[in-house]
């Protein structure tokens, strides 16, 4: 099952691709931020946290939501798989 999961962006990567690193329940992972900034505004990413589905930010969310998201998500047994799929891409 695909499932956005919240991570928080550490740092912008690549300014002209959009792409940021970001900490998803300790597994740093590159993914694309277009959807949640503009160009400008890149640097204001750094610390929010956003939700990511297949390598996509697709929207902010608050730090309380995130972790919320993240205990039901882990008491679902959802993120093991999840964290298991994005350490296994990162690997290839």
């Amino acid at each position: 099952m695909c499932l956005g999961i919240p991570g928080v962006v550490l740092e912008i990567t690549d300014r002209e691709a959009f792409l940021a690193a970001v900490d998803v329940s300790g597994v740093r992972r590159k993914i694309n931020v277009a959807c949640v900034a503009a160009p400008e505004a890149l640097d204001d990413l750094i610390g929010k946290w956003v939700l990511v589905h297949v390598g996509f930010a697709m929207s902010i969310v608050d730090e309380a939501e995130a972790q919320k998201t993240l205990e039901v998500l882990e008491q679902m047994g959802e993120v093991q798989e999840e964290l298991m799929a994005m350490r296994n891409s990162a690997q290839a």
